[in-house]
């Protein structure tokens, strides 16, 4: 039996969580966000591939691929200089690849950038454990 108004509470209580954590997240909290939509996106569309799904397989990817460009969008070049441009290429890169493994349907190419985005995902994680234990003096954490 199914409960179409379960179902539907349960959406709308998880778009109200999302929305909720988004409001009071930290800058470094929104991109650990914005890491873990992509890696959900990509084990998605991996599981999508294998039961080719193409459709969906696809929406994945390009929803992955969207959250890279937000990813894009949040570096502070100006500020974070090679880092920031070496991040850029990295992402352009994943993009690329998400790309190729859509149109070849190509799970190791899945695998590959999730590989990526975990390591990124690890250091970021990494940098936010130094900065909320030693903020700089006059600064916020995440500023």
């Amino acid at each position: 039996m199914t409960y179409p108004n379960a179902q539907n509470a349960l959406g709308q209580y998880s778009k109200m969580a999302v929305h909720a954590g988004v409001e009071s997240a930290s800058p470094h909290r929104l991109i650990l966000m914005l890491m873990d939509g992509a890696l959900e996106k990509i084990a998605r569309a991996k599981g999508y591939m294998q039961r080719n799904e193409i459709r969906a397989k696809g929406q994945q990817i390009g929803w992955a691929i969207s959250i890279l460009e937000g990813l894009k969008a949040s570096l502070n070049k100006a500020e974070g200089g090679e880092i920031a441009n070496n991040l850029e290429d990295l992402y352009i890169y994943m993009e690329r690849r998400l790309i190729d493994a859509n149109r070849d349907n190509d799970v190791a190419v899945l695998d590959e950038v999730t590989g990526l985005m975990r390591q990124l995902k690890e250091g970021w994680e990494a940098i936010g454990d130094q900065v909320s234990s030693h903020p700089a003096p006059g600064k916020a954490i995440g500023e």
